[in-house]
C-alpha cells in the first residue's frame, strides 16, 4: 500500500516506521514547507498535521479521490464540511480524536460507566488530561470525545476548561458543565482520567499512553481498513466496537 503522510513531525515519523515495518511504501512526506507532489500516487493518506493545516489536507485528498484518515485535533468546527465534501465526492474518510486500540476501548468503558452513574446525582464528573508541551490544542480531542460520551448519557450539557461556579446539580447551567483540567508536561504522550466525586468517595477510570506507538499503529491499521471503501467512518467501524 502506498501512503502519503500529511504532517511529518514526531507522530509522522513513528507512523512511517510502523508502515514500513508492515510492508507499505511512503510516497509523500508533507510538512508545512513542501507541496502535495506525490499525493496522486498514494492509495491512502494519513493526516497528523496541525489544526490550521488539517482542513486543507483533508480537502486536497477528497478532491483528488484519495482516501484519507485524520488524527489531527483542534479543527472540529469544520468537521461537518469535511463530511459533506466526502459525500459530494463519493470519497473515503475517517476522523478519530485517538487511533489507539486501548483508548477506543476506554471510550466504550467511559460511556458504559456514564450510563451506570446517570441516576446517581450525588456524584459530580470532572476530567483531567495531560500531554506533552508541543501539543497545541487544549483540551485534547480525546478529552472532548470522553466528555461527549458522558454528556450523551447524563444531564451534563457541555464541558469547560474553567472552574464551574457550583458543583450543585440543581438548576445552575454552570453546574451542568464537565470541568476538564488540561496540563502540559514535557514528554507525556497522553493521560486521560475521569472522576466521579461525591462527599464520601471517588470513582476514577484512567488511560495512560506509554508512547506514541499505539496511536501510530492504530492509524496505519485504519488506513489499511479504509482502502477500497466509500463513506465516512470512525474507529468503531475499524475495530468493530459498538456501544451496548
Amino acid at each position: 500500500m502506498k501512503i502519503a503522510l500529511l504532517g511529518y513531525g514526531k507522530m509522522g515519523k513513528v507512523i512511517e516506521r510502523i508502515a514500513l515495518e508492515r510492508g507499505h511504501e511512503i510516497v509523500l512526506k508533507k510538512d508545512h514547507d513542501n507541496t502535495f507532489e506525490g499525493l496522486l500516487n498514494a492509495d491512502v493518506a494519513i493526516d497528523f498535521s496541525v489544526p490550521d493545516s488539517a482542513v486543507g489536507n483533508i480537502s486536497e485528498c477528497l478532491n483528488n479521490g484519495i482516501p484519507v484518515i485524520s488524527g489531527t485535533t483542534g479543527w472540529l468546527a469544520d468537521y461537518p464540511k469535511m463530511v459533506q465534501l466526502c459525500e459530494e465526492k463519493n470519497g473515503s474518510f475517517i476522523y478519530a480524536s485517538n487511533f489507539s486500540l486501548g483508548v477506543n476501548v476506554f471510550f466504550e468503558l467511559n460511556e458504559y460507566l456514564a450510563k451506570m452513574m446517570a441516576n446517581l446525582k450525588q456524584y459530580n464528573v470532572s476530567m483531567e488530561e495531560i500531554h506533552h508541551t508541543q501539543k497545541l490544542d487544549a483540551p485534547s480531542g480525546t478529552a472532548i470525545t470522553l466528555a461527549e460520551g458522558v454528556i450523551k448519557h447524563t444531564d451534563y450539557a457541555n464541558w469547560t476548561l474553567e472552574t464551574p461556579i457550583s458543583n450543585d446539580s440543581s438548576n445552575s447551567e454552570q453546574a451542568k458543565q464537565i470541568h476538564i483540567e488540561a496540563k502540559r508536561i514535557e514528554n507525556v504522550p497522553g493521560t486521560h482520567s475521569i472522576f466521579y466525586d461525591s462527599e464520601v468517595d471517588q470513582i476514577e477510570i484512567k488511560h495512560t499512553a506509554h508512547s506514541r506507538e499505539g496511536f501510530a499503529l492504530g492509524a496505519v491499521v485504519a488506513a489499511e481498513w479504509l482502502v477500497g471503501k466509500k463513506g465516512v467512518f470512525t474507529m468503531k467501524d475499524v475495530l468493530g466496537l459498538t456501544s451496548k
